[in-house]
């Protein structure tokens, strides 16, 4: 199981920023997909998902309306496109393979996690 996150670093408020996580095919081709976010002393907390065809969607209320969430199904790639960003937005994000299809944004449905991709907004 690998899946690779890139594109986080350091923007100041109102900047863009977007995420990239490459998942192997064999273990997502079926899978919904999500991007979750950890800041220093929180709970990790949902951002955003997508159903295993990328037909649907979901969002965190925070982010809702700046963030996208894609996929693009023959490159086994999920993106987080982020923009509006703010200085909550500051947390690792991590991307992970859900066991279902569907686009669910319950932790406890997600059974593969990537490494983590550190994302800091200034203000």
């Amino acid at each position: 199981v690998q899946l690779q996150a890139s594109g986080g670093g350091s923007v100041q408020t109102g900047g863009s920023l977007r995420l990239s996580c490459v998942v192997s095919r064999r273990t997502a081709s079926n899978n919904g997909l999500g991007w979750f976010r950890q800041a220093p002393g929180k709970e990790r907390e949902f951002v955003a998902s997508v159903d295993w065809r990328g037909g649907s969607a979901n969002y965190g209320d925070s982010v809702k309306g700046r963030f996208t969430i894609s996929r693009d199904y023959g490159a086994s790639t999920v993106y987080l496109q982020m923009n509006s960003l703010k200085p909550e937005d500051t947390a690792v994000y991590y991307c992970a393979v859900a066991r279902s299809s569907a686009s669910t944004s319950r932790v406890e449905s997600y059974n593969y996690w990537g490494q983590g991709t550190l994302v800091t907004v200034s203000s």
